[in-house]
């Protein structure tokens, strides 16, 4: 998953990984979401941590179906 990618990320790159805005990609960066660290001002994002995201998003998901049927 996102194998075109270093390990660690841009703000940029993670907006076009997830296909999101910029307002959303900071809000899940600063709301502790998406792990993140700063150097200077600008994030730095490990990708394990953006793939640990969608697979918590997913498995929510899985978890939200099951519970339906």
């Amino acid at each position: 998953m996102f194998d075109a990618y270093d390990d660690v990320v841009h703000i940029e790159d993670l907006m076009e990984m997830l296909d999101i805005g910029r307002n959303k990609a900071y809000e899940l960066l600063q709301s502790g979401q998406i792990k993140s660290f700063k150097v200077g001002k600008s994030y730095r994002i490990p990708k394990m941590c953006i793939q640990n995201f969608v697979l918590a998003k997913v498995q929510i998901q899985i978890e939200e179906y099951k519970q339906q049927n």
